[in-house]
């Protein structure tokens, strides 16, 4: 009924790009920092919510960057 994590896209251009172009630079693997996502996506699913009987409120409706029907 909802879901909620890291843009994947965001994931893979951002983060690995830089990264790989890092170890292609040369530098040690062990020597790149860790980095996390920064951008989260929210999904909400409406035809599981009704057929559990919940009520998922407008304004969170509102926030979600998809929302299914």
């Amino acid at each position: 009924m909802l879901g909620y994590g890291p843009r994947i896209v965001q994931v893979y251009r951002d983060i690995f790009a830089r990264q790989a172009a890092d170890i292609l630079r040369g530098t040690k693997p062990g020597e790149i920092p860790v980095e996390q996502p920064t951008r989260f996506k929210v999904v909400v699913n409406l035809k599981a919510a009704k057929t559990l009987g919940l009520k998922v409120p407008e304004s969170f409706l509102q926030r979600a960057d998809k929302v299914i029907e």
